[in-house]
């Protein structure tokens, strides 16, 4: 079984925010393959079911704020006796260039406070990220910032980037990080 989770702020106020690119790359993957979401009190979340290649895959967007993100991923590992291996997060990142993608494994918050808070309550970091850029304008003070919308010009690079990735669903049911890696790290230079 493997849990993608796509960080953001619930609430129509953070829709098409830089800090709520996680839960639209999972709108995205829900949309490209007809998913529905569903909501869950126990886990406080949005959450979809699909299987590739004999995988069970759930897809959820925490209804915390993206601060106590932990809380609801860590309610999904110890319920499904989940592998943090097995784990892949989405998240926003400031210090790349709009709509560059980076895969992560065992690797520093970067200073992300939803990464940070679900690493304090796994009490690992060993798990997959997907970082996407959201760029960062140093004359804005960055909580505006990473809560401001996209431009419509963002908004059609980033419509291309989740393009790129849209089998990040299925490549993660069947390969290994290293593999994933290799071919997500590799579409930046495209």
């Amino acid at each position: 079984m493997k849990l993608i989770v796509g960080l953001g702020n619930p609430g129509k106020q953070y829709e098409k925010t830089r800090h709520n690119v996680g839960y639209e790359l999972i709108d995205f993957i829900a949309d490209e393959y007809d998913l529905v979401f569903k909501s869950s009190k126990k886990f406080n979340s949005l959450y979809s079911e699909i299987n590739f290649n004999n995988e069970k895959i759930i897809l959820v967007k925490p209804l915390s704020y993206m601060n106590l993100s932990g809380d609801v991923v860590s309610k999904y590992i110890k319920f499904y006796n989940i592998n943090t291996c097995d784990l892949l997060v989405f998240q926003d990142d400031l210090d790349m260039d709009l709509g560059k993608i980076r895969i992560l494994y065992n690797s520093s918050s970067g200073g992300h406070n939803g990464i940070k808070d679900i690493e304090r309550k796994l009490g690992t970091r060993e798990f997959v990220r997907l970082k996407i850029g959201i760029s960062n304008d140093r004359n804005i003070d960055t909580k505006d910032y990473v809560l401001s919308k996209f431009s419509d010009d963002e908004n059609e690079i980033l419509s291309k980037t989740y393009f790129k990735i849209k089998n990040i669903l299925e490549d993660f049911a069947v390969y290994d990080v290293n593999k994933l890696k290799q071919i997500y790290n590799s579409k930046n230079n495209e």
